[in-house]
């Protein structure tokens, strides 16, 4: 079972980046999925978060800026980051959210840097 995160970058502030994690070795399309992320000196948080059905959720701070998305012939979910803030810096992780008896629960990726900068 893996998880593999890419698509981080450098950005300057008001710009965009795409995140995916892609995962193997588990039926995908079962799991629920969420993204993450952890500044600096700070707590991972959770940022967005999609069930098996489509249905989404996102941490206030970034609602209207950032869209979850998940295709499941590819395995992968997507994280769109729109008007990005310096405040938005931070490593970025996937993770597995269920059902509890699936392989990629509670599984995470190995996370990518967003960096906002000007």
């Amino acid at each position: 079972v893996q998880l593999q995160a890419s698509g981080g970058g450098l950005v300057q502030p008001g710009g965009s980046l795409r995140l995916s994690c892609a995962a193997s070795g588990s039926r995908f399309s079962i799991n629920a999925m969420g993204w993450y992320r952890q500044a600096p000196g700070k707590q991972r948080e959770l940022v967005a978060g999609i069930t098996s059905g489509g249905i989404t959720n996102y941490a206030d701070s970034v609602k209207g800026r950032f869209t979850i998305s998940r295709d499941n012939a590819k395995n992968t979910v997507y994280l769109q980051m729109d008007s990005l803030k310096l405040e938005d810096t931070a490593v970025y992780y996937c993770k597995g959210e269920g059902p509890p008896w699936s392989a990629l629960y509670n599984h995470w990726g190995q996370g990518t840097q967003v960096t906002v900068s000007s």
